[in-house]
């Protein structure tokens, strides 16, 4: 998944649908800053085409990404922001140094598959963390509110292109499994269609909290943001 197709209409997928990056950022900031006041370093684990670490700019000195997606590292190098992007497993990297601040968004933590690899991810997360670090991650769907068999469709217009997205999920035992197809009309290329699969974990939210302590996290859960899946602000013991 994440393809060098998706990859080129994602930032506009995701704005399209309603995504405000900086809103977001901004609030993460605010929440950030009300822990750890004097946080200058950022690592967003699943940073996709740096969407987020644009924004970050604005209040972060030292700024960084990791993603396993060879194209959207690829295309997040071309917005040449002052960032430092790394392509990498987020349940099994060493950066060599550590951050104040570690952020993994759009439910990018529900790809590990089973709970040990999560606990794995997440002590990987604390190693990269200064001691009292913090750790604010967007879980995907726990199993109570994943709806099984969810449709969605959106018809995205930009400049002279026209993107259709529709979408399927199912949940598969302890996963959601995703099915999206996407139709593109540009004036120039005509009309292509590309299809991905999407597959995350759905763990509880006690498992969540379970890796995190095992992992060597303090935790609060904040929920309703993120669209109802809510988010974990962890602080690295």
């Amino acid at each position: 998944m994440y393809g060098q197709d998706f990859t080129d209409i994602s930032d506009l997928i995701y704005q399209g649908r309603g995504k405000d990056y900086r809103a977001e950022a901004q609030h993460l900031e605010s929440l950030i800053r009300a822990r750890l006041p004097h946080a200058r370093s950022l690592l967003d684990v699943g940073c996709g085409t740096a969407a987020h670490l644009a924004a970050f700019t604005q209040w972060f000195d030292d700024l960084a990404g990791l993603d396993l997606s060879e194209s959207m590292i690829a295309t997040a190098r071309t917005k040449n922001l002052p960032v430092t992007l790394h392509l990498a497993d987020m349940s099994d990297f060493s950066l060599g140094r550590t951050f104040d601040v570690i952020t993994c968004m759009f439910g990018s933590i529900g790809h590990p598959t089973s709970v040990q690899a999560l606990t794995d991810t997440l002590r990987c997360f604390a190693h990269h963390l200064t001691p009292g670090g913090l750790a604010a991650v967007d879980p995907w769907w726990f199993p109570d509110t994943f709806l099984d068999g969810f449709v969605s469709g959106d018809v995205i217009h930009h400049q002279d292109r026209t993107i259709a997205r529709v979408s399927h999920s199912v949940r598969e035992n302890n996963t959601s499994r995703m099915q999206v197809h996407y139709t593109i009309a540009d004036p120039t290329t005509g009309i292509r269609h590309f299809s991905e699969t999407y597959v995350a974990s759905l763990f509880t939210r006690q498992q969540y909290e379970t890796a995190f302590e095992t992992a060597g996290f303090d935790l609060d859960y904040l929920p309703h943001l993120h669209r109802g899946r809510g988010l974990f602000l962890a602080t690295r013991r």
